[in-house]
Parts: C-alpha cells; sequence; structure tokens
C-alpha cells in the first residue's frame, strides 16, 4: 500500500509535467509578449524618427544672421527738414534707410579691409534683409532723437545669406541662384572672421507678425500666438461651463427616455465627426449667417468651441460616472437635496477627471487646422490684433494655420520658419497634456 502512494515519477498527463498544451500556450504568450514589444518599439521608432526630423529642420528657426555694423543716422538724409516732426519724418520710405544702411555696411567692409574679386557695392548691400530698413524707420519714428547719433543695432541678413551658415546654401548651389553669388558667400565668410556677422538667438521668430515670400527671415509667429491664445480663451470660456453644465443634467438630473438616450447617442456620434464639417457650420452660422468678420478669433473659438464640447462632455460624465454612488446615497441619507449632493459631494471628487477633459479638449482645439482653413484665417496678417474685447474681432492666424501656410511658400527658409512652428506648437501641446497629468494626480482620490 505505501508502495503505491508514493511517487517516484510523474505520471502521464499530471500537474507536474508540461504537456503538449501548455507548451503551445507559453509559446503563444511568448509570442504575444514579443508583437507588443515589437509594435512599442516601433512607435517609440518612429516617434524618435519624426521629432529628429522636426528637431533638424526646425532648431535653425530659433537662429537667425544679423550683421553687426554701426549705423549712422544721418539727419540730412532721413530729416531734410530738421525739425524731427514724426509727420516730416514718415515721409522718407524704407528706400532711403535702405540707402543709409547700405553706405554702413559698405564703409565696414572697407573699413575691416575685406577684399573679395568682383565683388560690387550693390552685392554687399544685398547681404542685407529687405526688412532692415522697414526695422530702423519703424525704430526712427519711436524715438526720432536718434537721429544723428551711431547706433550698433544688429541687421537682418537676407535669407539666402542665413542659409548658408546654416548650411542649407552652399557655392555650388549659389552659383545657379539668382539670389546669392559665391562672392557674397565668400564676403559673409570673412565677415564672420572679422565679427561683422554671427547668427544669433532669433527672438523675433516668437515675437514678430509673418513676412512676404521674399523675405522668409524676418516672418515670425508672433499674430499666430496671439490669435491661438484668443481662440483657446473662448473655447475655455464658452465650453468649459456649457460642456460640464450640459454632462451633470444629463448624467445626474435628466430622466432616462428615449430623448436623453438620442441626445447622448448624438453626442457620441458629434465627438467622431471630422473637425472640417464644423468649419462648414463656422462658415455658414456665423460667417454667412451671422455677418461675423472672417479670419477673426471670435469666429474661430467659436468654431473651436462646438468641435470640443462633445469631448468636454464624454470626459466630464465619465468623471461623474466614476464617483461612488455611495457618496451619493450617503449625501441624501442625512437629508441633502439632490442638487446640494451633486455640487457638494459628486462635483468636487470628479474635478480631476473634469480638468483633465477640458485640457486635452483644449489641446485637441489648438492643433485644429481644416476649420480655421474654412472660416479664411489662411489670409496674410501682419497687423497685430488689439486687446480683447475688440481684438477678438480683428484679423489673426493660428499657430497650426500659419505652418500650413509656410510650408505653401516655395523659399526653402520657409520650410524650416514651419518646423520651427511645429516645435513650438509641440511645446504648447506638451505643457497642456503635462498640465493635465498634473491635475489628476494633485486632486485625484482613491477609495
Amino acid at each position: 500500500m505505501s508502495d503505491r502512494l508514493r511517487f517516484e515519477d510523474p505520471r502521464p498527463g499530471s500537474l507536474l509535467e508540461r504537456s503538449d498544451r501548455t507548451a503551445r500556450r507559453s509559446a503563444a504568450e511568448a509570442r504575444f509578449r514579443a508583437y507588443g514589444l515589437g509594435a512599442v518599439l516601433i512607435g517609440i521608432l518612429a516617434l524618435a524618427m519624426l521629432l529628429t526630423s522636426v528637431l533638424s529642420s526646425g532648431l535653425g528657426a530659433f537662429r537667425q544672421a544679423y550683421l553687426h555694423v554701426p549705423i549712422y543716422l544721418s539727419e540730412a538724409a532721413l530729416d531734410k527738414s530738421g525739425t524731427r516732426d514724426v509727420e516730416d519724418l514718415k515721409k522718407v520710405t524704407t528706400i532711403g534707410y535702405g540707402k543709409v544702411i547700405a553706405a554702413a555696411l559698405n564703409n565696414a567692409v572697407a573699413r575691416a579691409g575685406i577684399v573679395v574679386d568682383g565683388l560690387t557695392d550693390k552685392e554687399i548691400a544685398d547681404l542685407i534683409s529687405r526688412e532692415a530698413p522697414a526695422q530702423f524707420r519703424n525704430m526712427v519714428l519711436a524715438d526720432p532723437d536718434l537721429l544723428g547719433q551711431t547706433v550698433e543695432v544688429p541687421i537682418l541678413a537676407n535669407g539666402r545669406i542665413d542659409g548658408y551658415l546654416k548650411g542649407r546654401v552652399t557655392m555650388e548651389t549659389a552659383a545657379l541662384d539668382s539670389n546669392v553669388s559665391p562672392r557674397q558667400l565668400q564676403l559673409a565668410d570673412a565677415m564672420i572672421q572679422r565679427g561683422l556677422m554671427s547668427l544669433d538667438f532669433n527672438r523675433a521668430f516668437l515675437i514678430a507678425p509673418d513676412a512676404s515670400d521674399q523675405r522668409p527671415e524676418a516672418a515670425g509667429l508672433g499674430v499666430a500666438i496671439l490669435g491661438s491664445a484668443y481662440m483657446m480663451l473662448i473655447v475655455l470660456v464658452l465650453a468649459l461651463p456649457i460642456g460640464v453644465a450640459a454632462s451633470i443634467y444629463l448624467e445626474e438630473f435628466a430622466p432616462k427616455n428615449r430623448l436623453t438616450d438620442l441626445i447622448e447617442v448624438n453626442i457620441a456620434n458629434l465627438a467622431a465627426v471630422p473637425s472640417i464639417v464644423f468649419g462648414i457650420l463656422g462658415l455658414a452660422i456665423f460667417i454667412n449667417f451671422a455677418g461675423l468678420p472672417q479670419s477673426a478669433p471670435m469666429v474661430g473659438g467659436l468654431v473651436l468651441t462646438l468641435m470640443t464640447l462633445p469631448t468636454i462632455i464624454i470626459a466630464t460624465r465619465a468623471s461623474l460616472k466614476a464617483v461612488p454612488p455611495s457618496i451619493r446615497e450617503a449625501a441624501l441619507g442625512v437629508g441633502a437635496s439632490r442638487m446640494q449632493a451633486v455640487f457638494h459631494h459628486v462635483l468636487p471628487l470628479a474635478a480631476p477627471g473634469i480638468l483633465t477633459g477640458a485640457i486635452l479638449g483644449l489641446a485637441q482645439a489648438l492643433g485644429e487646422t481644416a476649420p480655421l482653413l474654412l472660416i479664411g484665417m489662411v489670409a496674410f496678417v501682419r497687423e497685430f490684433p488689439d486687446a480683447p474685447p475688440e481684438g477678438l474681432f480683428d484679423p489673426a492666424s493660428a499657430l497650426p494655420v500659419q505652418i500650413y501656410n509656410w510650408t505653401q511658400r516655395a523659399d526653402p527658409a520657409f520650410v524650416e520658419r514651419a518646423s520651427g512652428a511645429i516645435l513650438v506648437l509641440l511645446a504648447f501641446l506638451l505643457v497642456m497634456n503635462a498640465a493635465a497629468i498634473l491635475l489628476r494626480r494633485r486632486f485625484e482620490r482613491r477609495w
């Protein structure tokens, strides 16, 4: 009897030995884990390639080629009346300022002893951006006392010279380019050696307005950033209270019937509607019917509000559902009204999820392009909108639309500008998503 109870060798089919079925299941599990790990690695690799591409082509937008030459603001050339009256100074066009800057640059090159065979004075003057005379004119109009003085303000170099310093333009391409010559590139090398030219941080890229196709070196994101900020303000003011109020009513107070079921289905469907449909809706209602101006942050904000509302409502309802029913029952049990139970107990506990959904909805709206194109925000805008509320109706652009606009231009320098704008947009989205995560962790309650 004792011999029968003693297990010296495992019997076939017992738990002590690995059967063929167990081996197949283990192999299938190992393959699934390998597939999952491979998918994660492929995703990380694709993201790394995308970021590498954007960074390599976009970081140059944050540096700009500047000429460092003292400029004598001659009163004889810029203020012929001698009165320093602003109205008289306005009569001097950018052509007059361009001649003053060109003369100063030629003198600086001569003093530095730079000699390039065959280089003409006009080629030297062409190193200056066409935007530079306008900048000096605005500076003098803002402070007429600068006349008669020598100022050392960095002068914007043209786009081809800027591209040469960044490796985008070479001697070979310059020989085939009508906008720059190899002699000018040689002059740029000599000026760099003598400290007359350098690549500096391009602060104007973040605060300057857009520029024409002939001045890519002067194009900035100032109007686009301000326009996006105005639209996000409108979305926050409208979408958050409306979305939260609708969610509270549907989840806590609305009767469960066919009408509310129909509303819930339509909200879910609206969340999946392509964004360009909201642009068509905004064009028909806000512009054609209501008569609001095109390319205005108010119209863009209203369109993005309609697009963001379903996202906020779904996120808010999910947060309200996540609050345990015992919280409501306990509040009602001690005599609280339905409204007191919701606003004093349920809503504070659901606040982290509501804030997270709102921030993610704003981040989604910030990156939308298609609806804004349909309401005219693709227009070329150089003037900054005024402060709210008047500025909400002034023409403006937006970050994603500005990126689209720059990618449609022929000059390669705008590709660099577009990639730099993508980095700015990604930075804003990263900050907003990080804020959503921090808010959730800060206020999240566990039970």
